[in-house]
């Protein structure tokens, strides 16, 4: 089967791979409809870590189920679906508390063992999916294709991130990064009732595409000044890094309240940051990260779209055909895109 392979750094291919096939009893055979390329995917491409070569990239999909193991119960061939990005047991006490991610059968999609054991990913005509029936939820009729490519990951890390905010009806967010998972959170703290959402990005166009998106668009050197009109000084009531790293991090503390809150969802690579400590706790600030997880909340992301409440659409940039896959990624790589749909 063809499928987008890494080739080196900043280097991906269409080349042909052994076709996937069920294998377990609780497996889900996808044939893929729709699969995205992610700010994760990018990520890998520059720090390739752990990534082998030949390795099938991708973790946003949507598919029609093409076969199912033996054990498999939730699902029959010709159901429209959408996943996670990563599989788990679905049985294990931290599955029993909806907290999959720290499941030991963990594994991620189209990232090596960066994250867990390998996967190969979902951009390929065909996905195996482990534990079908825990990692896959039927789209109904209400959510397209190319919206529920968004379900996997970066809706789902936006949807964790407004939780773990502690956010009230009118609260003044603002979200440091204007990349599709900064995008994403913007739409569902506006979906969840809050107040003015800020979102801090340094490129002009995204900060046009959080504007369109019924954001308070700013650059950094300006997004102090911008919180503290809305807050008569105050700063925001909760500050989601959507960044990670240092500067995802310091740009949160220096916006975030007295008694605020700052999320983290942004993947960080250094071992160490400098808390600033006195003032944490001075301050009484909560500091959380979050990993989003559709396994444990798709009943509510499938809710928010289904209803017309949060549209993902508008965060693609365009949906191609698969066989332009090489040429998105080049798109992606060199900030041309902010998100790119693979239409299979």
């Amino acid at each position: 089967m063809d499928a987008v392979v890494f080739t080196g750094r900043e280097q991906v291919r269409i080349e042909r791979v052994p076709a996937a096939i069920v294998v377990e009893p609780d497996d889900v055979l996808l044939r893929i409809t729709r699969a995205a390329i992610c700010g994760t995917d990018l990520g890998m491409l520059r720090q390739p870590g752990q990534l082998a070569l030949g390795t099938v990239l991708g973790h946003e999909y949507v598919g029609i189920v093409e076969a199912v193991g033996s054990g498999v119960r939730g699902f029959r061939e010709g159901d429209r679906v959408s996943g996670s990005d990563f599989v788990a047991c679905g049985r294990c006490w931290w599955c029993r508390r909806g907290d999959h991610w720290e499941c030991a059968d963990r594994a991620f999609f189209g990232t090596g063992t960066t994250f867990g054991s390998a996967l190969p990913g979902a951009q390929a005509r065909l996905l195996r999916v482990p534990h079908g029936d825990v990692v896959l939820q039927l789209l109904p009729a209400s959510v397209s294709d190319d919206a529920g490519v968004f379900f996997g990951d970066v809706l789902a890390t936006g949807y964790a991130a407004i939780g773990r905010a502690d956010m009230l009806p009118g609260d003044t967010v603002a979200i440091i990064g204007g990349g599709p998972v900064g995008q994403i959170t913007s739409l569902v703290a506006q979906a969840r009732g809050a107040g003015p959402v800020v979102v801090v990005e340094p490129v002009a166009s995204r900060r046009e595409s959080a504007s369109a998106l019924g954001a308070l668009a700013v650059a950094p050197d300006e997004a102090r000044a911008l919180i503290d009109r809305l807050t008569d000084g105050r700063g925001a009531d909760a500050v989601v890094d959507a960044v990670g790293g240092p500067i995802g991090l310091n740009s949160s503390f220096g916006l975030v309240r007295r008694r605020g809150t700052v999320v983290s969802i942004g993947i960080h690579h250094q071992e160490a940051w400098p808390l600033p400590v006195q003032r944490a706790f001075a301050d009484e600030l909560t500091l959380r990260f979050a990993i989003g997880d559709s396994m444990r909340d798709g009943d509510q992301l499938t809710a928010l779209v289904g209803s017309g409440l949060l549209d993902p659409t508008p965060i693609a940039t365009r949906v191609v055909p698969f066989a332009d896959a090489v040429e998105a990624y080049a798109d992606l790589l060199s900030q041309r895109s902010l998100k790119i749909i693979l239409a299979l």
